[in-house]
């Protein structure tokens, strides 16, 4: 069995059997679900977003431009097709005929028009397109950049599907808003303008009346907008707790299925999906009640100024031309501002999703003490003298796991950690490679503070075979050579051979080429666990820990996994965690801990002839078998 401090963190079971952990996580603190919130710092939010928009300020120029010539185009159109209209209705009234030549002069000036909006409008597109994946992309890479440098304490109060929201469902409303969006703010802010400007020349009187109506519209777009900001956080939120929901379920789903727990998963899905479906539900009803408001408000509006232009017309203010582009100016007008209703909208969503984006690329970082290391040492260099003095750690502060741990291994040594489930026997070696920082005491390697090296160079001198095998999905070849990437076949091969996984390779159907899938399922546990040794076996590091290797295998796999391990430590500094006490018999010095601290140390034998805490440890577990 695995030492629990590798899990020792703040976290529930959860209904369907596997682990949820607290913090932002499904469920929230204790298990309850977290109340509905806005962003907290909207223009704070959308001044970072706008830092990354900074370095491409001439393209947005351009589309700025782009912009508002397409529009001053499409706003002109309307006065030209109402000229058009005049020298029609001047013609019959006069008795003179249509002037058709003049007409298809007008006509081949509105043509010309069009086809330069539709231009400038594809060239904007393009450049905008071109700026927001180039945007994406780089906030993608800054949050997989940021992954790597988190501590894992981090991920110790984050879901899989927490984060993987946070990295794609966020990330693409933020693309959204930056494609669409903006673009269409542009152009109906432009519209909005143009448009004021050629009604206020057509008719003061008829624009008032159809501005009457407009500080309604801004009244409702407002209090839509702040009614809807909280659904679309929400609706973010429960969307990562039904994705982290699902990747729990159904990567543990045989454990699931043989519990007989479907029912509670179902009861936990339900949850969060209901929750996920309510506020969808408010934040899309409330964004699509939007647009038939303001369409509504300016029907009334358009019906004012039917009425008032015909009243202007037969008194001869104005001319039938101007009511009819007028009548398309009104028209216009209703796009731009339900437009912009959408975009207000939309960016309350970005904004949600933006925050979380930020707030994950804010978080504290894994940093070295030292910008500069103090130490630096070639692996090859390195002797593996590791000293512990006096030692003291807690994932809570308030909950030490390690008290106060001391010792030395000597180079070449074989150290073995044993205990009880808890005793913090896989927090040392945690500790070990820095992985978290000491609350007191300091851990040295070849006489350094490991807090004097950066952690690249630390963790180069250290290779691991832990309980939990991983292999990506790839080949056999490519799994081994994660150990090091420079490797030829031939010391894969190698590798492979001191490990004694070679000939069961060999005897699959493509050998070093067969495809290990994405769960890893199409090989045994056991063959993994060898594979995890070639792996480290080609890293070729001075220190190697052995976290609970053979816990999980048949007795006749566990012989040749023990052989491999021999191989695996062979002239290495050597820390092997082991439940299995019979595995440890050869070890240079035994630890024996318990809450935290070293109760007794020694060789298996002279342990054994302390008739102390080790010998009733290693009796039962033969009582056992």
């Amino acid at each position: 069995m695995a030492d629990s401090n590798m899990t020792k963190q703040p976290g529930r079971t959860g209904a369907g059997g596997m682990r949820r952990r607290k913090g932002h996580g499904p469920g929230g603190p204790g298990g309850k679900m977290m109340p509905g919130e806005k962003a907290k710092d909207f223009k704070g939010t959308m001044k970072k977003l706008m830092s990354y928009l900074a370095p491409h300020k001439f393209a947005l120029l351009a589309v700025f431009i782009f912009a508002i010539a397409s529009t001053v185009f499409n706003i002109i159109s309307p006065t030209i097709l109402g000229n058009a209209t005049d020298k029609v209705v001047e013609g019959l009234m006069s008795g003179t005929g249509i002037d058709f030549a003049g007409l298809l002069h007008i006509l081949m000036i509105l043509l010309g028009m069009y086809g330069l909006c539709l231009l400038f409008g594809a060239l904007q597109g393009w450049i905008m397109a071109d700026v927001s994946q180039t945007v994406i992309y780089e906030l993608r890479d800054a949050m997989s950049r940021k992954l790597d440098r988190l501590p894992l304490k981090y991920f110790d109060k984050q879901t899989h599907g927490e984060i993987q929201s946070r990295m794609v469902n966020d990330i693409e409303t933020v693309n959204q808003t930056l494609s669409m969006s903006l673009t269409q703010m542009i152009t109906s802010f432009t519209t909005i303008i143009g448009i004021l400007i050629m009604m206020l020349r057509i008719s003061v009187l008829m624009t008032v009346t159809a501005l009457v109506v407009l500080p309604l519209s801004m009244i409702v777009i407002k209090l839509v907008v702040s009614k809807s900001q909280g659904h679309f956080k929400n609706q973010q939120k429960y969307l990562g707790y039904v994705n982290g929901h699902v990747e729990e379920m159904y990567t543990g789903h045989d454990i699931v299925k043989a519990f007989n727990r479907e029912k509670e998963s179902r009861e936990v899905f339900d949850e969060y999906n209901d929750k996920l479906c309510e506020a969808g539900w408010k934040s899309q009803f409330l964004s699509g009640i939007m647009m038939p408001i303001t369409q509504l408000i300016g029907n009334l509006a358009y019906v004012a100024v039917c009425l008032l232009g015909g009243y202007l017309a037969i008194n001869g203010k104005v001319s039938i031309g101007d009511i009819q582009a007028f009548i398309q100016y009104v028209r216009s007008f209703n796009q731009p501002i339900s437009q912009v209703a959408n975009v207000a909208n939309q960016l309350q969503s970005t904004a949600a999703a933006a925050e979380r984006v930020f707030e994950l690329l804010e978080e504290e970082e894994e940093v070295d003490l030292a910008k500069t290391p103090a130490c630096s040492i070639e692996p090859s260099k390195v002797r593996g003298k590791v000293s512990f003095e006096h030692v003291s750690f807690g994932y809570e502060t308030s909950e030490p796991v390690i008290n106060d741990f001391s010792f030395t291994a000597q180079p070449g040594q074989r150290v073995a950690i044993v205990g009880p489930t808890g005793a913090g026997k896989t927090t040392i070696v945690k500790l070990l490679m820095r992985f978290y920082e000491l609350n007191g005491g300091c851990i040295r390697v070849d006489d350094h503070d490991i807090k004097e090296f950066s952690r690249a160079n630390l963790r180069q001198m250290f290779g691991m075979v832990l309980q939990d095998t991983w292999l990506n999905s790839g080949t056999i070849r490519d799994n081994i050579r994660y150990g090091r990437r420079d490797a030829t076949d031939e010391e894969v091969e190698a590798a492979a051979k001191a490990a004694h996984i070679d000939h069961f390779i060999r005897t699959q159907p493509k050998g070093y080429d067969m495809e290990i899938n994405e769960e890893a399922n199409n090989i045994s546990q056991g063959q993994k666990q060898l594979l995890t040794i070639a792996r480290a076996l080609l890293a070729d590091t001075p220190i190697m820990i052995l976290d609970e290797a053979t816990s999980s295998v048949d007795t006749r796999t566990e012989a040749l996994i023990q052989k491999a391990m021999a191989n695996l430590m062979q002239g290495r500094t050597s820390f092997i965690i082991a439940h299995r006490l019979s595995t440890i018999r050869d070890a240079d010095h035994i630890l024996v801990m318990n809450h935290g601290d070293i109760i007794e140390q020694g060789t298996h034998e002279s342990l054994l002839a302390q008739n102390g805490f080790y010998t009733n440890l290693y009796n039962s577990q033969f009582a056992e078998n």
